[in-house]
């Protein structure tokens, strides 16, 4: 009788590395293929968000021939607090003509509902408040927003988020990504106008001077005004949010001699520029002054979107992409103000004819030492063509200046 014995074959210890070893380097390979694709469909949302601000301020201009007034709202006036709400008294609250673009834009992106909380008399369920058509002052402090909240204000819209931005919650408000480009001079960062809608024979003058972007604060423009062609112009910029770690986009320093506009003035912040990583401040930093009754941590850019002034709603074309926020005084009025983002290398930004293109942090951007256009001393003479190379001539709209394709 033969007896026929069956082996059983199993891995053995040096096969069951290899397989382990193999399985770990494909993982290796692909996880960053799976980032990559990830980042570049947040990318696409972030340039499809862009692109929404776009169709909606060509559909305003349509309605009203005229683009959404960066700077607008309710004056301030005598016996009105634009800080707060009134409780079983007429609401006498404003908003110091700070609101910016966006917020006019929002029945343009389908925000219809908000916009009716805005538009119309607001009433706080919780402490009785009440604030009039427009609501109060953008930059009021949590504080006051606990005290009397206004919710239109704390609110994060979709839209006017960039899905590759992890920033998120307190200490900011409602944040955005998306900013109006306002030229290529610090000067007259707010406009000629103050918060009571009088502009005086010199600011106005220094206003026509220096205030050369598509959009000019507390002023109203339209497409008619873009001489140098809406396709040549930056109509608004992308911007990273603040995340609390100090970095040198989101986090203000402020200037060492506390003059950016005249020569070397864009540089002044450079000595508080960590050495070994460039991306953040050194602990030594000196860091704008804050305005009003907030805290520090919550004036930090991208945390007030209905907000127009200082780091909350402006971006210039003087310093290339993701370069250092550099404040005069204070986070409200001048500074270098520029563009960001959190995808790798460049950041979006959204032309006068509607396109969004992508702008690289490389960009010729002329001489950063140079003096910024204006009327004030030591500024370059009104009229001239940016100092700043390509990147200023495409934040001038009224400049003729020859902007090569981006």
């Amino acid at each position: 009788m033969l007896i026929h014995r069956s082996s059983r074959h199993a891995f053995t210890l040096v096969e069951l590395l290899v397989v382990i070893a193999i399985i770990g380097v494909l993982v290796g390979l692909l996880l960053p293929a799976v980032q990559a694709a990830r980042e570049a469909a947040r990318r696409m949302s972030c340039s499809n968000n862009f692109k929404q601000i776009g169709l909606g301020i060509h559909n305003y201009h349509a309605s009203f021939n005229m683009i959404p007034k960066h700077g607008t709202g309710t004056p301030n006036r005598a016996g009105g607090n634009p800080d707060g709400g009134s409780v079983g008294a007429a609401p006498l609250a404003n908003n110091r003509m700070s609101l910016s673009f966006l917020v006019p834009l929002l029945p343009f992106v389908e925000q219809q509902a908000m916009w009716q909380q805005i538009s119309n008399p607001h009433t706080d369920p919780v402490s009785g408040a009440r604030f009039p058509s427009m609501g109060p002052d953008p930059r009021r402090s949590l504080g006051s927003q606990a005290a009397a909240g206004y919710s239109p204000w704390m609110a994060d819209v979709p839209t006017f988020r960039c899905p590759s931005d992890p920033g998120k919650g307190l200490p900011a408000q409602g944040r955005t990504n998306y900013m109006a480009c306002i030229g290529d001079s610090a000067q007259m960062t707010a406009g000629g106008r103050n918060d009571s809608g009088v502009e005086s024979t010199a600011a106005a003058i220094a206003r026509a001077a220096s205030c050369r972007g598509f959009f000019v604060p507390r002023y109203e423009s339209s497409f008619k005004d873009v001489l140098d062609g809406l396709s040549n112009t930056i109509c608004a910029g992308e911007m990273p949010t603040d995340i609390g770690d100090n970095d040198v986009r989101t986090h203000a320093g402020q200037s060492v001699g506390n003059n950016v506009k005249i020569a070397n003035g864009v540089q002044s912040c450079d000595t508080f520029v960590d050495p070994e990583r460039p991306q953040f401040w050194a602990p030594t930093a000196t860091y704008a002054l804050i305005q009003g009754s907030a805290s520090e941590p919550e004036q930090r850019r991208g945390f007030q979107w209905a907000h127009m002034r200082g780091i909350w709603g402006s971006v210039h074309t003087i310093s290339p992409p993701n370069s250092k926020l550099c404040m005069e005084t204070n986070n409200f009025n001048s500074g270098i103000l520029p563009m960001g983002s959190r995808h790798q290398g460049g950041c979006h930004v959204l032309m006068g004819d509607g396109a969004v293109k992508f702008v690289t942090d490389s960009i010729e951007s002329g001489n950063q030492n140079s003096a910024q256009v204006g009327n004030a001393a030591g500024m370059l003479s009104a009229g001239m063509q940016s100092p700043f190379g390509l990147w200023g001539a495409l934040g001038t709209k009224a400049s003729s200046e020859s902007d090569a394709a981006i």
